[in-house]
Formats: structure tokens, C-alpha cells, sequence
């Protein structure tokens, strides 16, 4: 199976900047078994996007989810992660547009393949800033974290030094507020300016 997709936000960002970006998606909060994917999820449990639209309205897109995270469990992840990611030349990958850091050993998985990988850029929304914070994890060069407001340890994000992400209702409220708009392109997350914003949709 492909381990690396595009939703509609990927394909529109790889277009615009020529360039290739894919993600890699598992069940947002928990499995159909109820194992939890998102275990530092708070109220964004509520208004999660993953939880609804194509996600849910298409049964084939959460069979594949739940196949990708019971793949993510197993010892040879990183070397069929690494062989897809040399297939498709992938310059960018995005951990995650569903689900999250569900264990510190799944997070030090991810960085393994980024350093093999030294020439693509990894990026991720995570609400696990503990694993970041408690493990003292040091990312390589080419992995970007956005720790994303919403958690239930919002209170380990340093707003002046880590980059975060914070939701807005509309764009007016979201500049001016000293944010940058990643709504619509997703490489924005990753710029020089720490503070990404967000439109709810």
C-alpha cells in the first residue's frame, strides 16, 4: 500500500511551489479498537477536521488510516518508510494531517527516518509537545515540529520561542495578531515566522 498521499491541501501546496509534498495520515484520536492516536487531544477533539469530510464520508480513506498505524507499529516502518520515500522523491513530508505522536517510541521512529533522509524536510502539527519537552528530544536540522494550541499541556509552549500554531476564525483577527496564514499553503508552517495561524474550517 502507499504509505504517502496527497490530500487536497498537498497537492494544491506541491503545485504552487513545483515542488513534491506528501503526508502521512493514521485515525485522528483513536482507532476503531479505541487505541488512542492523539493522547494530549483536549477540545480539539471537538471541531477536529480529521473526523469529518472525506475523512469520515469515504469508509476506504479510515481502512487505510487504521492499516497505516498498525504498519507504524511494526519494526520494519522505517526501512518501508524510507524505500517510499526514495520512490517518490518526496521533498517535504507532512507527519500527519490525521493523528499524532502516540508514544515517544513512535516519535523517535520518525526522527530516525529523518536522518536518513537528510535531504527532505519533515514537518508536523503535534499536541504531544510532552514526549518534546520531557525526553529533551533534539530534532535533526530537516524535521520541523508546530506545537499546535488546544492540548492539554498548552502550558509547555514558550509562545516567543517555539513554533506554534493557534486557530482563528478569520484572517483579519489572524495578522493582526502577528500570525502567518498556513491555511491554504502548507509550506507557510515552516517559514521563519514561528507564529502560524489558522482559519477553522
Amino acid at each position: 500500500m502507499n504509505l504517502l498521499t496527497q490530500n487536497a491541501k498537498m497537492k494544491k501546496t506541491s503545485k504552487e511551489n513545483n515542488t513534491k509534498i506528501f503526508n502521512f495520515s493514521i485515525p485522528a484520536y483513536k482507532t476503531r479498537r479505541g487505541k488512542i492516536t492523539c493522547p494530549f487531544a483536549k477540545e480539539c477533539v471537538k471541531y477536529c477536521y480529521a473526523q469529518k469530510g472525506n475523512y469520515k464520508r469515504f469508509p476506504i480513506i479510515q481502512d487505510l488510516m487504521e492499516q497505516k498505524y498498525e504498519i507504524s507499529k511494526q519494526s520494519n516502518f522505517n526501512s518501508l518508510m524510507n524505500e517510499e520515500i526514495q520512490k517518490k522523491k518526496a521533498k517535504y513530508i507532512r507527519i500527519h494531517d490525521s493523528g499524532d505522536f502516540y508514544s515517544i517510541k513512535y516519535l523517535r521512529k520518525w526522527i530516525l527516518i529523518a536522518e536518513y533522509n537528510k535531504e527532505v524536510i519533515f514537518y508536523a502539527y503535534t499536541k504531544s509537545i510532552k514526549f518534546f519537552k520531557d525526553y529533551n528530544i533534539t530534532l535533526p536540522n530537516n524535521f520541523k515540529v508546530i506545537f499546535s494550541e488546544g492540548s492539554k499541556t498548552d502550558n509547555l509552549i514558550n509562545t516567543l520561542k517555539d513554533r506554534h500554531a493557534r486557530i482563528f476564525k478569520d484572517v483579519t483577527t489572524l495578522l493582526n495578531e502577528g500570525y502567518i496564514d498556513a491555511s491554504n499553503n502548507d509550506l507557510k508552517a515552516i517559514t521563519t515566522n514561528k507564529k502560524v495561524g489558522l482559519v477553522y474550517h
